[in-house]
């Protein structure tokens, strides 16, 4: 099997069509997502698996930001989310994500997702595992 390259941005953030807006701070970023109507459940809202793809992504992202120089590939180990509202189809969601605690093997994070207005709809933790890249 042939190894590839680390492709960034990565084909589940292209399609889901998430954004990395800020990633300047070492264990920080901050990104963006547009609930779009394929993302709908049966009820009408978007489907949590969406919101939770996007939690991952933006945790993932500050996870290897925190490893500043070292080369490095993430690992989720575990994940959760809480939803705390519902997305209607169209909007525009931003999600913050941060190191809250780590090591040289490990990363504790933590994100919010809010809505256009600023509300909180998701919040996510998970620990990502670190694995050194040649």
């Amino acid at each position: 099997m042939r190894r590839r390259g680390l492709q960034v941005p990565p084909n589940c953030d292209l399609t889901l069509g998430l954004r990395c807006l800020d990633k300047a701070t070492p264990g920080r970023t901050v990104w963006q997502m547009l609930a779009d109507e394929r993302f709908e459940n049966p009820a009408g809202v978007t489907q949590g698996g969406f919101l939770a793809a996007l939690c991952d992504s933006a945790m993932g992202a500050a996870a290897v930001t925190y490893a500043e120089d070292r080369k490095v590939s993430v690992a989720n180990a575990e994940m959760k989310v809480s939803f705390l509202a519902p997305v209607s189809t169209g909007t525009s969601l931003r999600c913050e994500a941060a190191v809250v605690a780590g090591g040289s093997r490990t990363a504790f994070v933590e994100a919010s997702v809010t809505d256009a207005g600023g509300a909180l709809v998701a919040r996510a933790t998970s620990t990502y595992l670190f694995r050194d890249r040649h």
